[in-house]
């Protein structure tokens, strides 16, 4: 029986593919076919549903880790996670976040696409990863500058 470490490099595609479809597509509406999973369902829990659900979401990545995945591709992956859990702690635009971004569907594909072409990756990962990387940096100073202008245009009065 596989211990720590081992589960991650054994678990097949077949078990990423399925762990990907009770996260984020495994229930539909009825007469709109909107697809949703269990990560949309856990974030309801008060307080620590979120987390729960990052945690369980980080298992494709790890699995990713493992099999040696090129770094673009978990960085891409983490940061599909990060996105979808920033707007996640947003109350009711995090429900529709993670029904929307679908990103263990998202990092399973991407895991996918690295496996089969190894180590070849697109002008549109490195994209991906700096425009995220922008939007974060923006988001982490922006109060800061906010603050800095507020303080500034008091004085002035």
């Amino acid at each position: 029986m596989p211990k720590g470490a081992e589960i991650f490099e054994r678990t097949s595609n077949e078990d990423l593919n399925l762990i990907a479809t009770w996260l984020d597509d495994r229930f539909e509406i009825p007469g709109i076919g909107i697809r949703f999973g269990l990560d949309a369902l856990i974030g309801w829990i008060p307080g620590i549903g979120d987390a729960l659900a990052a945690l369980a979401s980080m298992f494709i990545i790890v699995a990713g880790w493992k099999r040696g995945a090129a770094r673009i591709t978990l960085l891409r992956m983490m940061l599909n996670l990060t996105i979808e859990n920033t707007l996640g702690a947003i109350p009711v635009v995090g429900d529709f976040a993670h029904v929307a971004w679908k990103a263990n569907r998202r990092n399973y594909n991407l895991l996918v696409r690295d496996q089969q072409s190894f180590r070849r990756h697109t002008w549109k990962d490195w994209l991906f990863v700096i425009g995220a990387c922008l939007i974060v940096a923006v988001l982490i100073l922006g109060p800061f500058v906010l603050l800095v202008y507020v303080i500034v245009h008091r004085r002035l009065q």
